[in-house]
């Protein structure tokens, strides 16, 4: 039986909170703020419940957008 085809996922470079981030990644987020927590030099500390769209840029260069790989 042949599976369908995922369409590539898009992720929009916007303020986005936390739980939002683990949702993007597929992990949990106690798991996500561990990621986060390795680049606060490079972030810096989040204001209010929000990342600016500055630091959700240097989370997705460092961390690599996720993607689905699909075979044929």
């Amino acid at each position: 039986m042949k599976t369908p085809k995922e369409q590539p996922r898009t992720v929009m470079v916007k303020p986005y909170t936390q739980t939002e981030l683990a949702i993007i990644y597929g992990v949990c987020r106690k798991t996500i703020k561990r990621w986060i927590e390795e680049l606060k030099d490079e972030t810096g500390p989040k204001k209010g419940r929000y990342y600016s769209i500055k630091q959700v840029k240097i989370i997705f260069e460092n961390l690599n957008i996720p993607y689905t790989m699909t075979l044929d």
